[in-house]
Order: C-alpha cells, then sequence, then structure tokens
C-alpha cells in the first residue's frame, strides 16, 4: 500500500474503533444505571438487543445506499448519529430516552459498516485486500475490548462520563473523516447481466453470495452462544472470579486481534478464503462441543481463546471473499454482512436464554450443532472459477 492509502485506511479503522468501542461503553454502568432508573435486566436485556436491532432493519437500506450515494457521505452521517446517540445515552434520565439512544447506536453501525468495508474494497487490491480485511476485523474486535474497560474507567469520574466522551469522540471523527477522507475511485468492474438484472433478495439467493451470508450468521450465532452465556457458566460450574472472565475473554479477543494482524494474510494466501473457513468452522465445532467437559482453569482459558481466534480468521475471510466476486455491489454486501452478523446477534441469546435455563450446558452444544452445520454446506461452497471484471466465468 502507498502512504496515502494508509493513511485513508488509518482513518476508516480509528471509525470503526470508535463505534465498536461505543457498543461496549455501556457494560459496566449497567448495574449502577439500573439502580439509578429502578429497572431490572429484562430492562436491560432489551436495551443490548435494541442496538443489534435496529441495526439489523437498517443495514440492507444502508448497504445499498452505500452503493448510490457514496462511502464517504454515509461514514460521516454514521459517525455523527454515534456520536449524537452516546450524548443522547449521557443526558437521558428516562429508560424511553436510552432505548431511543441504543436504537440510535444500532443505525450509525449500519451506516458505518458497510460503508467501511466497501471503501476498503475499492482503494486495496487483490493483494493487499486481505490484509486491509484483517485490519478491519481487528479493529472491530480492539473496540469490543477496550470499551468495557474504558467504560469502567471513565465511570470513575461519574456513570455518564464514558458516554459524553464517546459521543465526542465520534463528533470529532465525523468531522474529520469529512475533512480528510475523499470519495474513492470506484473499480472498473462490470457486473455480467444475470447480477445486474437481480433485485437485493435475489441476489441474496444466488449461490456465490447466499453460502457466504449463511457462513456470517452461524459463526456470528455459534460465538454469540459461546459469549453470551460464558460468564454465568464459569461462575456456576467454575466458580470464576469476575477477575478471571475478564482475563478469559479479553486474552482471547487480543491474541486473536494479533493473530489476524501477523497471520491472517498468510493463510488466506495459503488456503485461499474458502478452505480456511472450512478448517475453522470444523476447530471451532470441535472447541465448542469440549468446551461443558472443561475442569481445568487453564483449558478453559485456552478453549475461550480458541473460540475468539477461530471467529476472527472466519470473519475477515468472508468479508475478503465478498469483496472479491461484489464487483460495484459492495455496499449490498456490505450491508448483508451487517444484516445477517445482526440477525444472529439478535436471536442467538433468545434462544440460548431458554435453554441455559433448561441446562446450563445446552447453549454450548447448540454453537457446536450449528457452527458444524455451517462446515458441512462449506463442503459444498465454490469460488466462482474466475471473476474478471466482475463476469462471473
Amino acid at each position: 500500500m502507498d502512504r496515502n492509502t494508509k493513511i485513508v485506511l488509518s482513518i476508516l479503522l480509528g471509525s470503526l474503533f470508535i463505534a465498536f468501542m461505543g457498543i461496549g461503553l455501556v457494560i459496566p454502568v449497567f448495574p449502577k444505571l439500573m439502580v439509578e432508573l429502578n429497572v431490572g435486566g429484562k430492562t436491560v436485556g432489551l436495551l443490548t438487543a435494541m442496538f443489534a436491532l435496529t441495526q439489523l432493519i437498517a443495514s440492507p437500506l444502508t448497504g445499498k445506499a452505500t452503493d448510490y450515494f457514496g462511502r464517504k457521505i454515509m461514514i460521516v452521517i454514521g459517525l455523527f448519529i454515534f456520536g449524537g446517540s452516546e450524548l443522547l445515552f449521557a443526558i437521558g434520565d428516562n429508560v424511553t430516552v436510552l432505548y431511543i439512544s441504543r436504537a440510535l447506536g444500532g443505525i450509525s453501525a449500519a451506516f458505518i459498516m458497510p460503508a467501511v468495508s466497501a471503501f476498503i474494497a475499492d482503494i486495496t487490491t487483490d493483494e493487499t485486500r486481505p490484509k486491509a480485511y484483517g485490519y478491519m476485523s481487528a479493529a472491530i474486535s480492539t473496540g469490543l475490548i477496550i470499551g468495557p474497560g474504558a467504560g469502567g474507567f471513565l465511570a470513575d469520574f461519574g456513570i455518564r462520563t464514558p458516554f459524553y466522551v464517546a459521543g465526542g469522540l465520534g463528533i470529532l471523527a465525523g468531522i474529520f473523516s469529512w475533512i480528510i477522507l475523499r470519495e474513492p475511485k470506484r473499480q472498473e468492474t462490470y457486473e455480467p447481466k444475470i447480477v445486474k438484472s437481480k433485485g437485493n433478495l435475489q441476489k441474496i439467493l444466488m449461490p456465490m453470495f447466499l453460502m457466504a451470508f449463511i457462513v456470517i450468521f452461524i459463526s456470528n450465532f455459534g460465538l454469540m452462544s459461546f459469549e453470551s452465556f460464558y460468564g454465568l457458566f464459569v461462575d456456576v460450574k467454575l466458580n470464576f472470579t469476575p477477575k478471571d472472565i475478564a482475563i478469559a475473554i479479553t486474552g482471547g479477543a487480543i491474541v486473536g486481534a494479533i493473530i489476524q494482524i501477523t497471520l491472517f494474510e498468510r493463510l488466506t494466501r495459503w488456503l485461499g478464503e474458502i478452505k480456511l473457513i472450512r478448517y475453522v468452522l470444523l476447530l471451532s465445532a470441535i472447541n465448542a462441543a469440549a468446551f461443558p467437559f472443561l475442569n481445568s482453569y487453564v483449558f478453559v482459558l485456552i478453549s475461550t481463546m480458541l473460540a475468539f481466534i477461530f471467529f476472527d480468521l472466519v470473519r475477515p475471510a468472508v468479508t475478503t471473499y465478498l469483496a472479491s466476486i461484489a464487483g460495484p455491489d459492495q455496499g449490498f454486501v456490505g450491508g448483508m454482512n451487517s444484516f445477517f452478523t445482526s440477525l444472529a446477534n439478535v436471536i442467538a441469546p433468545i434462544i440460548c436464554g431458554i435453554l441455559f435455563d433448561i441446562e446450563i450446558s445446552y447453549p454450548f452444544y447448540l454453537a457446536a450443532i450449528t457452527i458444524a452445520f455451517g462446515f458441512v454446506l462449506a463442503i459444498f461452497w465454490r469460488k466462482p472459477s474466475k471473476v474478471t471484471l466482475g463476469v462471473q466465468v
């Protein structure tokens, strides 16, 4: 990559980092907010789900808008919406305002993610794109890691402080992006008539897109099934302290981010995106199935780290694959990527909550079964034999 591309990529990754850091800021302050607003766990769960729900609804529309209106404007608008949502959460004194804030946060993510993904596809080549998407996935993971920690630290200055800071950062990032970013030149690609003539629903059902979207849903569903009740499981079965849980989750996410940056590009060059996804799904299913039977702190720690590492390899691999076949539909595939991610994030915790009340190990078995099903599907997944100027051969 040349110097200008690296600068632009840094701005894009910074925007993603800020947005996903904002998601986690609320986690450490929820207990105090419950007391302050006199609400229960059900309300907290709905507030958590609201973000993913609005992102789910908005993503198909914002993905299409990214192709129509351009990448830059969608990123800038998304950052301003994010900043406004965080400031609204900071001043909210009733639950209704907090619902609106979280809903706007989900909409902001729906604006930012497809636009950043499409922007990266436009400014990279086939050789540099895997590394760039590895960085993108690492930025998302790092934001999710930093968010709860930063929220806990800033909450010492007042439980609303994290949201004032995040809101200010979002608005500053929006201004900075407006000044610095330039709308990228779209890649000189031509959609085959068979693709161009189809509507969005028909495109989703095309095998070259559908398999990737199914893998996105399955991998996120598996991760959420594993992660949503991880803390409760290890607390009940293994007497983990909050510190133990934090070390396991944060350590796994950090190691996963490091592997993305250092190994992902080499792995995709060696195996290709689809073959890498197959291997990782198989290993991930085995890991999830074995997890409920682990009794050693060390083995549980290793299993947790592996879960995050596997997920952090699948996500950029699918994104790289989609970018390589999307042609001028980069915004469309970015929006669908965000849509199926959000769909899994909404459905998995609900189903796993029901299963957890029946037997605490069931969410992990569900994760294993779901991911194993994804592996079986991936066996039959084939990349278009040749993509030249967006034409499938």
